[in-house]
């Protein structure tokens, strides 16, 4: 298993499983227009396929977002999704960001806590931010944040 920049030709794999883990899916489309903004997208392959994670980054202005992060349901609390979390946050850092952000269900218990054990903390609530599968109704997203600048402690004690 090994991380590699998404492609063109990994749309497919990547929009099928989006639409099998989240309840409000990207499409094809939307994966595709990232990769012609020129955001950071990685998959993780395994024989040259989409294993069964993914993660989008933007960056910008000394701050990083983290769009989308998805990890197949069989795949979960295996450390596939910490391992892409932790590229996306050295990515991050690689192309100057010092600030990352991202949004996340409220009702995500599971994504929630890995971001935690990350570092990241909560900074506000984005109201009715995330649409639902059904096309009934929306869903509040935490907005979390995390630093990528040394504390001043770890400046200290370096």
């Amino acid at each position: 298993m090994n991380l590699r920049p998404m492609r063109a030709d990994d749309l497919d794999a990547v929009a099928a499983l989006e639409s099998q883990i989240s309840p409000g899916p990207w499409t094809r489309g939307v994966f595709r227009e990232c990769l012609q903004a020129g955001y950071d997208a990685w998959i993780m392959e395994n024989d040259g396929g989409v294993l069964g994670a993914f993660g989008v980054l933007s960056t910008g202005a000394a701050e990083a977002h983290i769009l989308n992060l998805g990890v197949a349901t069989a795949l979960r609390r295996r450390g596939f999704g910490r391992r892409m979390l932790q590229h996306l946050l050295c990515r991050a850092g690689q192309l100057g960001a010092q600030r990352v952000f991202l949004e996340v269900r409220v009702s995500n218990a599971g994504a929630q806590d890995l971001y935690r054990s990350q570092g990241f903390h909560e900074i506000g609530v984005r109201l009715n931010y995330y649409r639902n599968g059904d096309g009934e109704g929306r869903e509040d997203a935490l907005v979390l944040s995390l630093s990528l600048l040394p504390s001043a402690n770890q400046l200290k004690e370096g």
